[in-house]
């Protein structure tokens, strides 16, 4: 587990907290009855819903696991103190993709808001990485699986 700090909004916050609730209180309550179920089937050597509800509780649990570590290390970040001259957490940002010639649009956000289909993108991506602390005019490359995308920064505002 890391100690490096993750930037996240109140909304962002109480949307992963939620999830977690829901995760420990009603999720692992229906795997340990599925589990209790599956022990009445009989040989638990031979018992593949017992071995399939031991595995999804194993899961469930580093999902857990994960979840708390994100808010344990979470700090709000509020977003109207923010700089309008660079990329920070929080920022929209417009991008020219220099190959495609193609402008573009991110948010960076913190766990627990990340639409990819609506372009809000962890700050912590590959993308958001490259974008931070940048200013407008300032060309970046970014390694992604399918090679380099090269970037310009058109302009940054706030959502």
């Amino acid at each position: 587990m890391s100690t490096d700090r993750i930037p996240m909004s109140k909304e962002g916050y109480e949307k992963l907290k939620a999830q977690l609730d829901k995760m420990k209180n009603e999720d692992m309550s229906r795997i340990a009855e599925q589990i209790a179920l599956a022990r009445g089937f009989g040989d638990l050597s031979e018992n593949a819903e017992f071995d399939a509800a031991v595995e999804a509780q194993g899961m469930l649990q580093a999902r857990i696991n994960d979840l708390q570590d994100k808010l344990s290390r979470a700090y709000l970040v509020d977003k109207t103190n923010m700089p309008k001259d660079r990329v920070v957490f929080g920022s929209k940002v417009r991008v020219l993709d220099l190959d495609m010639e193609e402008e573009e649009d991110f948010i960076l956000v913190g766990p627990g808001e990340e639409d990819y289909d609506q372009n809000r993108i962890l700050l912590t991506s590959p993308i958001g990485q490259g974008l931070v602390g940048k200013k407008v005019g300032d060309q970046v490359e970014v390694p992604i699986p399918m090679g380099t995308l090269k970037l310009k920064i058109v302009e940054i505002g706030c959502e």
